[in-house]
């Protein structure tokens, strides 16, 4: 009985290794389609998983700068929007001593 156990045992160990194996190299399949073609060797081609990553780093590069200038327009912003409303205050008040002068 336990060596039928054992080698019921080692039988199942066998069949996880196999499946993780089968399943692994699928993975890989799947990763490589998405990734273009495996270098062998010295293969002047690029997979597009790479091409996407240059992509973005070149992205990040060109735009690195707008935070600091972002910050500066909008208290820029805010100081135009302080003088609009002090215009508009006054614009207010200007027509309603136009207002006045009317009805009077």
């Amino acid at each position: 009985m336990v060596v039928l156990l054992a080698v019921l045992s080692a039988l199942a160990v066998v069949a996880l290794f196999g499946a993780l194996v089968f399943y692994l190299i699928k993975i890989i399949e799947a990763l490589e389609s998405i990734g273009g073609e495996t270098p062998r060797g010295y293969s002047s081609r690029s997979s597009y998983l790479s091409k996407i990553a240059f992509g973005v780093r070149a992205i990040e590069q060109q735009t690195g700068h707008l935070g600091p200038e972002v910050t500066r327009l909008n208290e820029s912003l805010g100081q135009a929007a302080g003088g609009l409303k002090s215009i508009d205050d006054h614009l207010g008040r200007t027509i309603e001593a136009a207002g006045r002068q009317e009805g009077a």
